[in-house]
């Protein structure tokens, strides 16, 4: 859903591979929209085999986005170009890669601003987009945030209402980066936000779900937060075993009463939650349908 998760370091130290309109190794101008203004929009795609994961949908979101925004048509050739380029160097280059049972894996970023236009808000009469594609090492993720789920807590910053731009993965993602803050303990991978009318949204850099009486719920995003390539994912899987499903306001003590609660996003792919708040929730049996069917899917994403 959200930026790439804190997991530490990149392995090795190393620093990711960039391209820039084209130009490898280039960089962004100072005068770029997308530094003034947070002025674009972003994509983070898990990367498998050296191939990206759920490419055409990152790029339907991409388009939306540049449609919200007014910004020109993204150049989707172009990225899926440099896209290859760079994770054809994925398994080779020492770092930029992690590799795990004998796979390349990796973290790509895209993102696409409005470019350079001078100061002040007025967007330039002619805009001549940003490019940056970049490649990461795969983080180091803890096995026991898959196999036995992982602690939550809840924020206390609220999200505003902004429907112009719900859904879509702006670059300005301060209040992330403020919410992110309220916590350093390490046992704690995530923390739960609400809007100001006190209903769930999303996790810091994730989709929420809760399953209750078999149901499966997941939070209204039409005010505020980002529609995650995984959550709509998940939705299908959902649809596909007939499992009952619904996208509603969730006040935080309907989340708290949830038989089962699990995170979504395209790096960590479906985190259980073991414990919110301090109460304790089971891996149940919907969470671990839906993790079983979420990981063939990207297994053929990228066979």
């Amino acid at each position: 859903m959200s930026e790439d998760p804190s997991f530490g370091p990149p392995v090795g130290g190393a620093a990711p591979m960039v391209i820039v309109n084209g130009e490898a190794g280039g960089t962004l101008p100072t005068s770029d929209r997308g530094l003034y203004y947070g002025d674009g929009l972003f994509e983070t795609v898990a990367v498998h085999n050296g191939r990206p994961e759920f490419w055409d949908r990152h790029m339907a979101r991409l388009r939306e986005g540049c449609t919200r925004l007014g910004l020109p048509c993204v150049d989707v050739d172009a990225l899926a170009r440099e896209t290859e380029v760079l994770c054809k160097r994925a398994g080779v280059r020492k770092g930029v890669a992690r590799v795990r049972k004998g796979v390349a894996r990796g973290v790509l970023k895209i993102i696409i601003s409005r470019g350079s236009g001078g100061r002040g808000y007025r967007t330039p009469e002619t805009v001549h987009p940003t490019r940056m594609v970049s490649l990461h090492p795969w983080p180091e993720i803890p096995e026991g945030n898959l196999a036995g789920g992982v602690r939550v807590r809840l924020c206390d910053l609220r999200l505003g209402h902004q429907p112009a731009l719900a859904g879509i993965k702006h670059l300005n993602r301060l209040e992330s980066v403020l919410a992110r803050r309220e916590w350093d303990d390490p046992d704690i991978a995530e923390g739960l936000l609400c809007d100001g009318d006190g209903l769930v949204v999303a996790g810091t850099m994730s989709n929420l779900f809760l399953v209750k009486g078999g149901r499966l719920r997941t939070p209204d995003l039409s005010r505020c937060g980002v529609a995650g390539i995984i959550r709509a994912v998940v939705w299908e899987i959902a649809e596909t075993r007939g499992i009952p499903f619904e996208v509603a306001d969730i006040p935080v003590a309907e989340a708290r009463e949830s038989q089962e609660l699990f995170l979504t996003n395209s790096v960590i792919g479906i985190w259980p939650v073991r414990e919110f708040d301090g109460k304790a929730y089971a891996v149940g049996p919907v969470t671990r349908e839906l993790m079983e069917d979420l990981e063939r899917r990207r297994a053929l994403e990228t066979a």
